[in-house]
């Protein structure tokens, strides 16, 4: 039976989490992501049967973070790398991965479609006064004991991370230009599946007719909203580490919420429902695509529940 292409039918853009392409505790590396991958290419797949047009996107944040050790660790033998090219270095792996999972699951359901992974500058202002504020999260957890003594030896900015425990965060300025916006356009357009923009993309200031790179990770909720407006995407997908949002998360008067307008969802953020290092920056950068699209939906789930969080089965749809 030859291979079939899928038909376009509106752009969706899915931004995955750095987290879902590690295991807590194993030490696998490269081959513990691809073997995540694979599930989460399934999930991919389907979603680019039923839906048309897939753009991927994808955290870094533990990637980075051990980029950073292995600097670190390294630092006597070869120099360091910059943090612009770790980010560069792990977008490319795991674009790379991410690439060759999909595309094996495409070819074993007899579907003809290329996928593509581009390594993404986003332009970000020097000015930015998150460079003085670090608060991304990056790398592992640690307790309490293990915090305290990275910061004394490396002069790391430590902070806790939603009652998960403590990891280094970093400068996470506002992401302002997609640098290769144009390049993603016209593979989206010849009906590919394209990766990019992967951990917020490579943050990026410019000096007159340059750019350079500067240490920094741009939040990728925040760059995949960016990058949804300008791709005029009908659905804006972030997965995440639960089914759906909720107010009051970890305590007993949890609850969950499955449908919102974007006032709604303004008002929670407004009465602090939602915690600085995991859900508020998700539901900033849904609110954020919502406002500059001028119409679309934001669906906001786990993997494996997102075809059906698409079909209002289960998730956080938040609407105009």
């Amino acid at each position: 039976m030859p291979a079939k292409m899928l038909e376009h039918k509106g752009t969706i853009v899915v931004a995955i989490g750095g987290n879902s392409l590690t295991s807590p505790g194993t030490c696998t590396g490269n081959q513990d992501t691809h073997r995540l991958a694979r599930e989460v290419c399934v999930e991919l797949a389907s979603i680019a049967e039923q839906w048309g047009s897939l753009v991927v996107t994808h955290g870094n944040g533990p990637q980075v973070g051990f980029e950073l050790l292995r600097n670190a660790s390294a630092s006597s033998i070869v120099p360091p790398d910059g943090m612009d090219v770790n980010v560069a270095a792990t977008q490319g792996y795991i674009g790379y991965l991410l690439q060759q999972v999909l595309g094996d699951v495409l070819e074993e359901m007899g579907r003809d479609i290329p996928v593509a992974g581009i390594v993404t500058q986003v332009q970000v202002d020097p000015e930015d006064p998150g460079f003085l504020n670090p608060t991304k999260p990056v790398g592992p957890f640690y307790s309490a004991a293990e915090a305290s003594a990275l910061m004394a030896s490396s002069g790391f900015v430590m902070r806790e991370d939603a009652g998960r425990g403590w990891r280094r965060v970093v400068a996470s300025p506002i992401p302002k230009k997609i640098i290769e916006l144009s390049s993603i356009q016209v593979l989206v357009d010849a009906g590919q599946i394209v990766i990019c923009t992967g951990g917020g993309g490579v943050p990026v200031v410019r000096d007159g007719k340059r750019i350079r790179g500067v240490a920094a990770v741009i939040d990728k909720d925040h760059a995949s909203a960016l990058l949804a407006t300008n791709l005029a995407a009908d659905t804006f997908v972030i997965s995440t580490g639960v089914r759906e949002v909720y107010t009051d998360f970890g305590k007993p008067s949890q609850k969950a919420l499955r449908s919102l307008t974007s006032a709604e969802a303004r008002a929670l953020v407004e009465e602090g429902h939602f915690a600085s290092g995991s859900m508020l920056p998700k539901i900033k950068a849904a609110l954020g695509f919502l406002k500059h699209r001028g119409g679309g939906r934001v669906v906001i789930s786990s993997p494996g529940s997102l075809l059906q969080a698409l079909s209002g089965e289960t998730g956080t749809t938040i609407v105009p």
